[in-house]
């Protein structure tokens, strides 16, 4: 499984606003300069983590865009999910019917718990953290 392009400029995009401060508005080309990402590219982004209830855009000459919700409410899962959609290794760890080996595949089992394994790790990560640099890299298990 590889995080798309877009999720990672997504988390990259909400980790600045996060940075910021406490209902910091900045605008959308402050933040594609900074962080790097083409902005017709961030546009469709910001437009998807507001459709999730992540970012608030404001339009206009005081617009810009800030966080919906504090940063210790918004996990790295949900920002995954709000633009890869469900995270998922193979298509059999949320519907078995869907390989011919079925519930009968040995593998599978390994498969839906290092799902859920990712799942907790990414939902139990919130954008809080992240802002503190020494508790931003994670320790290697």
């Amino acid at each position: 499984m590889q995080i798309t392009r877009q999720a990672d400029y997504a988390v990259r995009a909400v980790l600045y606003l996060a940075q910021q401060g406490n209902g910091a508005r900045v605008s959308t080309a402050q933040v594609a300069q900074e962080q790097h990402i083409p902005p017709t590219f961030l546009a469709k982004i910001i437009s998807q983590l507001s459709t999730a209830g992540v970012v608030r855009a404001t339009r206009g000459a005081r617009g810009g865009i800030t966080l919906a919700r504090p940063p210790e409410e918004i996990s790295l899962l949900e920002i995954v999910e709000a633009i890869d959609g469900p995270v998922a290794l193979n298509e059999c760890t949320h519907d078995p019917g869907l390989c011919i080996m079925g519930e009968t595949c040995s593998v599978r089992e390994v498969w839906c718990d290092v799902r859920a394994a990712l799942v907790s790790r990414l939902k139990q990560t919130t954008f809080d953290q992240l802002t503190r640099p020494a508790l931003a890299p994670a320790a290697a298990d």
